[in-house]
């Protein structure tokens, strides 16, 4: 059973920068697909970005896009998320995710399609 376990977040002005990271223990993230996801006090869990492993597919939130880039690291074991020129709605716990399964391209931003999670990062964005 694989665990992950994120890092990279904190307290940031507007405009400025965050790289997350998601490491995973216990089994390999070459499996079908990684995601990020975060939630913002009172609000559901949503999605942000995923990547699809062996063919690198990204897919992002039109919230992000333009500002985010997912990507991963083989040799890591890792997949990294790079927030650019952030905004106070971008404040939240932040969350990895990874299956082991098929998703059909459709379903890659639900979360229920995700077996597993970390415990979460926050960010926070001042202005």
């Amino acid at each position: 059973q694989v665990q992950l376990v994120e890092s990279g977040g904190g307290l940031v002005q507007v405009g400025d920068s965050l790289r997350l990271s998601c490491a995973a223990s216990g089994s390999t993230l070459s499996s079908y697909a990684v995601g990020w996801f975060r939630q913002a006090p009172g609000k559901e869990r949503e999605f942000v970005a995923a990547i699809r492993w062996i063919f690198g597919s990204t897919y992002y939130a039109d919230s992000v896009k333009g500002r985010f880039t997912i990507s991963r690291d083989n040799t890591k074991n890792t997949v990294d998320l790079q927030m650019n020129s952030l905004k106070p709605e971008d404040t939240a716990v932040y969350y990895c995710a990874t299956t082991s399964l098929s998703i059909a391209q459709r379903f890659i931003e639900t979360k229920n399609s995700y077996s597993y999670w970390g415990q979460g990062t926050q960010v926070t964005v001042s202005s």
